[in-house]
């Protein structure tokens, strides 16, 4: 007879998602994620079947949480304005209690080594590039840029993004709010 679950996954994967984000992939141990998930290495392994499997789940939450900003700057018609409150959106998002935690996605993406397993770099590629493709959509509004400007500036803003998310953790709101501007200046 199979052992009924005594927790629910999307709240343990969001604790998850949490002990990813505050420390680390690397640093997180299968003894943080117990501890922090509350529930024991068996049920962690029965679930997700190692810690890369909760990572990969932990990512598909975070990417639900940021959905909410990506679905506003998709809906918005204010064209590079939009984008750039995204990036405003985004420094709101990532802070707890004061304290800006980055992006999970950069965060991740700047530690991991090249031996990576390949669904964690597969996972990180495909998110970054879900938001570099809204970039682009909502730069193709703009009738004065042609494909190929779009495609150059959708990849600026991607990378000025993961420049942003490292510097949240750092630089204050000042400092932050210069960062953007002069990132939308030629824009």
């Amino acid at each position: 007879m199979p052992r009924i679950k005594k927790y629910n996954e999307q709240e343990v994967i969001e604790k998850a998602m949490n002990a990813f984000w505050h420390n680390g992939y690397e640093a997180t141990s299968m003894q943080i994620l117990e501890k922090e998930m509350g529930i024991n290495k068996f049920s962690i392994y029965s679930s997700f079947g190692n810690k890369n499997g909760v990572f990969l789940e932990s990512l598909k939450c975070y990417k639900q949480k940021l959905n909410a900003l990506i679905n506003k700057l998709k809906d918005s018609n204010q064209g590079v304005a939009g984008i750039k409150a995204y990036f405003y959106d985004f420094i709101a998002f990532s802070k707890e209690n004061e304290i800006s935690k980055g992006c999970l996605i950069t965060n991740t993406a700047n530690e991991i080594q090249q031996d990576a397993d390949e669904s964690i770099k597969e996972a990180l590629y495909s998110f970054t590039e879900n938001v570099r493709s809204v970039f682009a959509q909502v730069l193709k509004h703009d009738a004065t840029k042609d494909q190929a400007t779009v495609e150059q500036q959708a990849d600026y803003l991607i990378i000025s993004m993961f420049g942003l998310s490292s510097a949240t953790r750092i630089f204050n709101k000042k400092q932050l709010d210069n960062y953007i501007q002069n990132i939308f200046i030629n824009l």
